[in-house]
């Protein structure tokens, strides 16, 4: 059973409600009548009465100093900010966006409704990595181009949680850079080593190290060469975590078509509810994938 075939199963044993705020597109149709007949999720159209949206107007209009109910019904009837709100209100237990929207748009309804998870600074994306003998979480190769130390350690975090509740493990995350601990100087490696200190501090109870080599963060034997102090995650890291997205976004393609793996993603998070990105070329397999992904991230976004 591939590692897709074993979210689908999850979805199936355990059905969410999947909002889908791009009903109108002919593909989210078809892989919404395909989620229902199969028992995957319980697809969810983004309509509501009159009483309902003023309510969800209300609510979003308390987050927001400046934002009036009246304006905030208006930004309600863009059909990614109503999906966005009802999230937030349980009406839907994970969103699914994209197919006709760039991710922009629907990272920016999600973090004017839903917002962000606690001690979370910034929304990010990650890949499944899908090696055969071995199952990697890359992150992140999609959204933030040059995070900060604060926003790598959101990125760390997040994947963190994304990487317990897809694939059952224990994290171990590797922040990744050109140097393993003090081996050389740079103000690259202090950003990625003060990213380290702050996901320490809001996480504790999670294996962070860094800043490592990849091959110190992955393979054991390396790992006892280049490091003299003990570490959790140096020569075992399930999760890793790329300096910058240039980084990430290469490194994921390279292991994709040079070895092989399959390249599930990317993977919104980061956010106080789970959404999901779309390509704009989605299929409808790919729509169902997707949903099936998502919902298996609700067990630790709720």
């Amino acid at each position: 059973m591939t590692i897709l075939e074993q979210f689908v199963e999850k979805a199936r044993r355990s059905p969410r409600r999947i909002l889908l705020p791009e009903w109108d597109d002919p593909r989210i149709q078809a892989a919404a009548e395909q989620m229902a007949a199969q028992g995957l999720a319980e697809p969810v159209r983004c309509d509501v009465d009159a009483a309902t949206l003023d309510q969800l107007a209300d609510n979003l209009a308390q987050t927001r100093d400046k934002l009036t109910p009246a304006t905030a019904k208006r930004l309600l009837k863009k059909p990614l900010y109503l999906a966005g709100q009802m999230l937030k209100s349980g009406l839907g237990d994970a969103m699914v966006a994209g197919a006709t929207c760039p991710t922009r748009r629907v990272i920016e309804a999600g973090s004017m409704t839903v917002g962000l998870a606690p001690n979370i600074a910034v929304p990010s994306s990650f890949f499944i990595m899908d090696l055969g003998v071995q199952t990697l979480v890359f992150a992140d190769c999609a959204v933030n181009a040059e995070p900060s130390s604060e926003e790598l350690a959101a990125i760390g975090m997040a994947s963190a949680r994304s990487a317990s509740a897809l694939l059952g493990v224990t994290p171990k995350v590797a922040f990744l850079s050109f140097a393993t601990f003090d081996s050389a100087q740079h103000a690259s490696i202090d950003r990625v080593r003060n990213a380290v200190q702050i996901a320490q501090s809001n996480a504790p109870t999670i294996a962070f190290d860094g800043p490592l080599q990849a091959d110190a963060a992955l393979v054991k034997a390396v790992a006892a060469k280049k490091l003299d102090q003990e570490s959790a995650v140096a020569g075992g890291a399930n999760v890793l975590i790329f300096p910058d997205l240039n980084s990430g976004n290469i490194a994921y393609k390279l292991v994709q078509y040079l070895a092989g793996a399959q390249a599930i993603g990317p993977i919104l998070q980061g956010f106080a509810r789970p959404i999901a990105d779309l390509s704009r070329g989605a299929s409808i397999d790919d729509i169902v994938a997707t949903s099936a992904i998502i919902s298996t991230m609700t067990s630790t976004e709720d």
